[in-house]
């Protein structure tokens, strides 16, 4: 069984390990199988590509995906890493927020 995740298509992130150590970037696609995001602007990789009827041939520039262990969400207030928290607003909703500030996350 998956665990739950922590991180969502979306989020704002930081990176805390490997070559992109302190960059920030959003999160354009969470892999759970793998347990892996692929993050704007981080991790890229330069791959040769075949021609096709819409795309050149040539060597492009794409991010590949990072391990989520290496991630954490960038806190709303002041953009340093953050843990995540759950917790239950008046209304019933169940969001997340940053422990290190308290900043309500899920809006």
């Amino acid at each position: 069984m998956a665990t739950k995740l922590k991180i969502r298509k979306g989020d704002h992130v930081v990176v805390l390990a490997g070559k992109d150590k302190g960059k920030h970037g959003e999160v354009l696609k969470v892999i759970p199988r793998d347990s892996r995001a692929i993050v704007q602007g981080v991790n890229t990789v330069r791959r040769h590509q075949r021609q096709t009827a819409t795309q050149e041939a040539g060597i492009v520039a794409k991010e590949a995906p990072i391990h989520l262990s290496n991630l954490a969400l960038e806190d709303p207030k002041d953009g340093k890493p953050s843990r995540v928290g759950y917790k239950t607003l008046e209304d019933g909703r169940k969001v997340r927020f940053a422990k290190r500030s308290g900043e309500v996350i899920d809006v």
